[in-house]
């Protein structure tokens, strides 16, 4: 048996290699290519421009508001999506199962769409502004709205995922005791909480701290964060020293929130005697639970809905009324005035060819990075090696797309990787997104397999990749599927790194997006919207395809 689970391990061992060089050719090549052409010049290391930089008054009002508005950002996320948690978590109601997939629609979209809702929302000719005069393009508050409405989803999962597991016998009990529903819930439920909410705050703030698209397009001149001005240094005043400080800056802060991620994410870990969520979902009893259930539609009604339905209605507005006039300008390629070489509808086709790449890529680089993850027990070397691969496998999240783009363009230029003219570089950077998504879906389910099985296989003389084949495939078939589609559909939205390199005559949805709302005139943003509503629906139909699928009750991400 030892001689088999040696195997076992060497093989694990082995299938890290795949992620790890994957990650080393398009991920830290890159990122140190363009950082170190920053902080070089002539060979020679000028430490003189990190101080420059982090002592500019500019510089820091944007590290000020970076900080600030994530605080805010997630704050405002936990205030109002908590009582959305508990309601999907613990109360069952119909539909519930159609709201918990719309709900998390936002999450998957692009940000560059997200900005496109709430500017038809807020903005100037938008639905507000044209009922009540009420315009808040440019500002803050339409800037911190927007992220509660991205990452709703992300407390809802993460925090109602753990709710609808834990056992209401427990609150009851205290109840017996003499303690009051308030009493019972803050001394029972809330402790065994807090490393779920901890974990959700800490992930939208790492989201809020990174934020792009959103702040790009909602922000206007006056607000930047770190990610936005990093594409400003880079894109348009062609600074790489102060990028390359920024981009380290931003790399350092997100290794630090990883670090305490990974701490609350462990501390969520606990024996906490969870129960099948089925079970703990009860009809609203009470004058109490049907007033939070209803203003619970309410706000998501309002928050997460109403975007997404005024989109839609400004896609459909022309100069005649209502219809499919800037739909059928999308498949011109001089409706935009020039905008395109292309006509703009072909985006969609080179998007779902993008993102089927990329998927494709995501797939066979994130599933041997979760088979060599559930790897158990390994000391010494082997032990550090997979942590380490498990946290590099989570650093392009935190790490400004806009860099890894610039990247791409400055290091694959140059045999044997001289790939800048290539269309695989867009999927490529599109897969680095996806494979998080990909190895923390299959993770929990892999960890879920007994080991026993693998063991007795083993034992009986299977090989590791037989062992693989007969046990572990077949109770993560599901698995798979629901990996693939969220990296899909992450794939479809990708726009950070996309926007420095697609190419001007095979453009992605957002990178479209995002050319026709820089461009002045109603007909220019009639088609956005278009565009935009197109996007939304491909996310959509991919992650109501995904409920379908659902592997697990946990709501890990």
């Amino acid at each position: 048996m030892r001689t088999g689970i040696r195997a076992g391990t060497a093989a694990r061992l082995a299938l890290a290699a795949v992620p790890a060089v994957f990650l080393a050719l398009f991920f830290a090549y890159p990122v140190a290519a363009i950082t170190a052409r920053g902080l070089y010049d002539g060979g020679r290391w000028r430490p003189e421009r990190i101080a420059a930089v982090l002592t500019d008054p500019d510089i820091l009002g944007v590290v000020w508001f970076t900080l600030w508005q994530a605080a805010a950002s997630t704050a405002l996320t936990l205030l109002l999506a908590l009582p959305g948690a508990y309601v999907l978590a613990r109360l069952d109601f119909p539909g519930r199962r159609v709201l918990r997939a719309a709900v998390t629609v936002p999450f998957v979209l692009p940000t560059v769409v997200v900005g496109s809702a709430f500017l038809a929302l807020l903005g100037r000719g938008g639905l507000l502004d044209q009922w009540w005069g009420v315009r808040l393009d440019g500002g803050v508050t339409a800037i911190l709205l927007a992220h509660v409405f991205f990452n709703y989803a992300v407390v809802v999962r993460i925090v109602g995922g753990l709710w609808a597991q834990l056992d209401p016998r427990q609150e009851e009990a205290a109840r017996v005791l003499g303690a009051s529903r308030w009493a019972a819930w803050r001394t029972v439920t809330l402790p065994a909480l807090v490393p779920s909410v901890a974990a959700a705050a800490l992930m939208v703030f790492l989201f809020t701290f990174t934020s792009f698209g959103v702040v790009q397009i909602l922000g206007g001149p006056g607000y930047a964060t770190l990610e936005v001005e990093i594409y400003r240094q880079t894109a348009q005043l062609l600074d790489l020293p102060t990028a390359a400080v920024l981009t380290l800056l931003q790399f350092a802060s997100v290794a630090a929130l990883m670090a305490f991620h990974s701490r609350a994410l462990r501390r969520r870990r606990t024996a906490l005697g969870l129960v099948d969520a089925a079970r703990t979902a009860r009809r609203p009893r009470g004058a109490g639970q049907r007033v939070l259930l209803a203003g619970v539609l309410v706000q998501i009604a309002v928050l997460l809905l109403a975007p997404l339905a005024v989109l839609a209605e400004r896609s459909l507005s022309g100069p005649d009324g209502y219809g499919l006039h800037h739909y059928r300008a999308l498949g011109s390629a001089d409706a935009a005035g020039g905008t395109f070489t292309v006509a703009p509808l072909e985006a969609v086709g080179n998007s779902l060819a993008y993102a089927a790449t990329a998927t494709a890529v995501a797939l066979a680089v994130g599933l041997p990075a979760a088979v060599a993850l559930t790897l158990r027990g390994p000391g010494g070397r082997a032990g550090r090696l997979l942590r380490g691969l498990d946290a590099l496998l989570m650093l392009p999240l935190g790490t400004s797309a806009v860099t890894v783009g610039f990247g791409f363009l400055i290091a694959l230029d140059a045999p044997p990787l001289d790939l800048r003219s290539s269309w695989i570089l867009v999927p490529l950077a599109q897969a680095l997104v996806g494979i998080p998504f990909v190895v923390r879906t299959l993770l929990p389910v892999l960890r879920a397999v007994d080991t026993r099985l693998r063991e007795a296989a083993a034992m009986l003389g299977a090989s590791p990749p037989r062992v693989w084949r007969e046990v572990d495939l077949p109770l993560v078939r599901r698995a798979l599927l629901a990996a693939a589609g969220f990296a899909f559909a992450v794939s479809l939205g990708e726009f950070g790194a996309t926007v420095f390199i697609a190419r001007a005559d095979a453009p992605t949805l957002p990178v479209a997006v995002a050319r026709l709302l820089g461009r002045a005139g109603e007909a220019s943003y009639g088609q956005a919207m278009a565009l935009s509503t197109i996007l939304m629906l491909l996310c959509a139909a991919t992650l109501l395809a995904l409920e379908g699928v659902r592997t697990d009750r946990s709501g890990e991400l």
